[in-house]
């Protein structure tokens, strides 16, 4: 096997030339599933396999496209084997494997998910009633990882820690509302979910719930097309403790912010505890209703940063005892010294380092990671990563990243759209052929229009037309970008 090389996914392991596979066979793929489900089982297969990944071939080597890094892990801990067997079978061939994170495999697994949960509420109201009603607790559908005390708490999240634990040990005592924002991949999920696990465990007599702000959208429309809305009502409003992630997610749905107002203010009104997570801090959520907005602002509002050097440390070292290799202090030491960034890219780099030593036959060592991690390794400081921007950007403009990569030309999308490309033109390393592609593949021509237009806006001091649903209002386009670079730790700077 040739000498492997990282590509900025989970692994790739090197490509041998003289080892070509037909890549528009897809009779081999079938053939190759089929083997992998005889060797796994139809059960396995299809939870792990089927609906978990994508599997190509590709120029000597077999990729397999999954959806997050936990499961591309899991899949290479616990069913490589059965994989490049089947592909050795089928092709005859020992080939070459790379696990590769494909973001549409999540959002397709997530949908699945929610719909599953929304089949099963449907089918079995009663049942889900009787359970609360049974347990005084929530009916958390789906099992919730974070906890409280596996969370590493530094300078950067001490405010945010010290919020949640101050919510466990007395719900709704000195805040009603905690307003926990920052960037992705900063432990706000993990802090929701493990004050939801937190208090079912102290105060079992409590409902607490936790949900994504997209679930509570979901199970409102169901709620209304199949006229249950009076039950949906009071599935939500009776709880004690609700915890909403990424609330964000209502942005621009007027009819679903205002019916999350009254939860709200129902929740609020008797006491009880409201957590939610944002991206953004309130006033940086775009098409928000000001009387959402007005009383989220009221309650603790907290920002979590990214993590310092002594917390990169604790959090590389916490994940390491989970792999199957070794890693000594002193790589672990030189990850987190050369990649200021967030818990997310941090793990990711760690399994990158693992694999590339797996398929290298080789130790973890300092010189092996400094190879495996060229890519991400800069001496310059730290540039924001693209995926950071859009998701700033599509919260600001009240959209999803899904809409800025669509085709769709709204003023609203467009205008959005244009910022996301100018700012990460700015402040990345992207060419605008990249740029364009990591945009939903569009021409790179598009890119340089785009920022040339705003260029020409800013000299002007022109300005944007942001619609919500207290109104329409006009702001600056440096106005605009002056926020966006404030929320996303960026200074602004002259514009060029």
């Amino acid at each position: 096997m040739g000498n492997p090389v990282q590509s900025g996914c989970l692994f790739v392991a090197a490509i041998d030339r003289s080892r070509i596979v037909d890549a528009s066979s897809t009779a081999a793929i079938n053939q190759i599933h089929t083997k992998i489900s005889e060797t796994l089982g139809p059960q396995r297969y299809k939870v792990w396999i089927k609906n978990g990944t994508r599997i190509s071939l590709s120029d000597g080597f077999l990729k397999v496209g999954v959806p997050n890094v936990f499961t591309g892990e899991w899949i290479e801990r616990h069913y490589a084997e059965a994989i490049t067997k089947a592909a050795l079978e089928v092709t005859g061939n020992q080939l070459n494997v790379a696990y590769v994170i494909e973001p549409t495999l999540f959002s397709s697994l997530r949908k699945r998910q929610l719909d599953s949960q929304a089949d099963y509420v449907a089918k079995n109201p009663d049942r889900v009633a009787r359970q609360r009603l049974r347990t005084g607790q929530a009916f958390q559908l789906m099992p919730l990882k974070g906890r409280l005390d596996s969370f590493v708490v530094g300078e950067s999240n001490r405010v945010a820690y010290s919020a949640a634990c101050s919510v466990v040990e007395n719900p709704a005592s000195q805040f009603n509302l905690l307003f926990l924002h920052g960037g992705c991949g900063l432990g706000k999920t993990h802090l929701l979910q493990g004050i939801c696990n937190a208090i079912l465990e102290k105060h079992p007599h409590l409902n607490c719930l936790y949900v994504s702000g997209e679930e509570f959208t979901n199970q409102y429309v169901y709620a209304l097309r199949a006229r249950q809305i009076e039950e949906f009502r009071a599935r939500f409003r009776q709880l004690n403790v609700l915890l909403i992630d990424d609330i964000h997610f209502l942005a621009n749905k007027r009819s679903t912010q205002e019916e999350f107002l009254h939860t709200f203010n129902t929740i609020d009104a008797q006491g009880s505890q409201i957590v939610m997570a944002s991206d953004a801090h309130p006033r940086l959520i775009g098409y928000f209703s000001e009387s959402l907005v007005n009383r989220f602002v009221a309650g603790m509002v907290v920002r979590l940063d990214r993590p310092s050097l002594e917390m990169r440390v604790e959090i590389l070292r916490r994940y390491a005892r989970r792999l199957s290799k070794p890693v000594p202090e002193e790589v672990i030491d030189f990850i987190a010294a050369n990649l200021d960034t967030n818990v997310r890219e941090l793990e990711g780099a760690m399994l990158t380092v693992q694999a590339y030593a797996t398929v290298s036959h080789l130790p973890v060592t300092v010189s092996l990671a400094e190879r495996a991690l060229a890519n991400h390794i800069t001496k310059t400081p730290p540039l924001l990563r693209a995926s950071e921007i859009e998701t700033a950007v599509a919260a600001y403009f009240g959209l999803t990243p899904v809409d800025l990569h669509s085709s769709r030309k709204t003023r609203q999308i467009a205008d959005a759209r244009g910022v996301a490309m100018y700012l990460i033109y700015k402040h990345t390393n992207m060419s605008t052929p990249e740029i364009g592609r990591f945009m939903g593949n569009k021409d790179h021509s598009t890119v340089v229009l785009a920022c040339k237009r705003l260029r020409k806006t800013l000299a002007s001091g022109g300005t944007i037309t942001l619609r919500s649903p207290s109104g329409v209002q006009a702001m600056t386009l440096e106005a605009i970008l002056n926020e966006l670079e404030e929320q996303l730790g960026k200074k602004p700077a002259p514009q060029n």
